[in-house]
């Protein structure tokens, strides 16, 4: 699953929230955007009951837009 969809247009369904991200060395903001999507939605390190869903495209959390915390270099604020 790509859990990084810039092109993603929010819905009036959707649940919206924003996350201060600070990457660690060398990973790329998109990335950590992208893994906090996942382990706040369907994405995890084990077997659930999501792994069952058909539509689970519907259902996982994305990150499609990050913009850099004013002030701070290596902060950003994910969505």
């Amino acid at each position: 699953l790509t859990y990084y969809t810039p092109e993603y247009e929010t819905k009036d369904t959707d649940i919206l929230a924003a996350f201060r991200v600070t990457p660690q060395p060398g990973v790329p903001p998109e990335e950590a955007g992208a893994a906090v999507a996942a382990e706040s939605s369907t994405g995890t390190w084990t077997t659930v009951w999501t792994d069952g869903l058909t539509s689970l495209d519907r259902y996982k959390g994305r990150c499609y837009h990050i913009e850099p915390v004013p002030g701070e270099e290596s902060q950003f604020i994910a969505y």
